[in-house]
């Protein structure tokens, strides 16, 4: 009998290194057994995977395919294993989890150890990044998402809403007084973000009537961030709006300041665990998405 799974685990190992060699170190196989284990799914396929050169190794169309849905089918595997193991009576195993920068520094980080003694046979892989990854392609178990949800093909869970605040340094508001409307803030150095999605328009509500309008603002510096705009409020910078779960621990250290409360336009920052659909939750996965709803508190 053949062993496809095996020789998928060799290929990926490859297509991901890059190298026969590198794969052969990980897996203790000399790198010309790697190449003819790869070259027997070539065989098998009657299909080029990898082009080889004298550095490196780079996927073809049918290779790019080939590791996809490869990648898939061994975490299929090991969570059939872990599931008939005991797997769904306790967490085990290697779990990768990827956060914004703000979200991962506030909430989750100060958490780990806590989770770490609940469950310690599990191995937390965290990633700290702000950009969107695409938890297939980067084999990511959970990713924390900041606002909206957009991948209908994947499977969140809320955690909480925050409101969003506007908030300023007390120096800054020293040096540059306190605006006491929404109109004031074309005095002032708004910082914005700098998302393709994003515009430079802060909601405002009317006190008198508690209408919501929407109005423009102005600055010099846009960012990426929630979190660099929280450090860049907390320099005196400028003025920044932020959902209130990167700021409340600087607001109750007397290091921030809110500000237009009284204008503020209710709205809120949704926070869900991301992860990819599947009919028996990986017992891993579940345990650390029921420990963040139970500890985090919402804003």
């Amino acid at each position: 009998m053949d062993n496809r799974a095996g020789e998928m685990e060799v290929f990926v190992l490859a297509a991901e290194l890059k190298s026969f060699s590198a794969a052969g170190r990980r897996l203790k196989l000399s790198p010309s057994a790697v190449s003819k284990l790869v070259s027997r799914v070539e065989e098998r396929l009657g299909t080029r995977l990898l082009v080889r050169s004298t550095r490196t190794l780079e996927l073809t169309p049918e290779g790019d395919i080939y590791l996809r849905r490869a990648r898939r089918i061994l975490k299929e595997i090991d969570e059939t294993e872990e599931l008939v193991a005991g797997g769904r009576e306790e967490a085990r195993g290697l779990l990768r989890v990827n956060s914004s920068v703000g979200f991962g520094e506030r909430c989750i980080l100060p958490l780990l150890g806590e989770f770490a003694e609940r469950h310690p046979k599990v191995r937390l892989d965290l990633t700290l990044t702000d950009g969107v990854i695409d938890l297939i392609g980067e084999r990511t178990d959970i990713a924390i998402r900041v606002g909206p949800m957009r991948d209908s093909s994947l499977m969140a869970r809320r955690l909480f809403s925050s409101r969003r605040v506007i908030v300023a340094s007390p120096d800054y508001l020293k040096k540059h007084g306190t605006p006491k409307t929404p109109e004031d803030l074309d005095q002032y150095n708004c910082i914005g973000f700098n998302f393709r999605r994003s515009l430079d328009e802060w909601p405002f509500r009317d006190p008198g009537s508690d209408s919501v309008y929407i109005k423009a603002i102005t600055g010099n510096i846009q960012v990426s961030s929630g979190s660099i705009k929280r450090q860049l409020c907390l320099l005196g910078v400028g003025i920044g709006r932020i959902g209130e779960f990167h700021v409340r621990p600087d607001i109750e250290a007397g290091q921030l300041v809110p500000i237009l409360e009284d204008y503020n336009g209710g709205d809120t920052e949704l926070v869900h665990a991301v992860y990819a659909g599947h009919e028996h939750l990986a017992a891993r996965i579940r345990a650390f998405i029921d420990f963040l709803v139970e500890r985090i508190e919402p804003s």
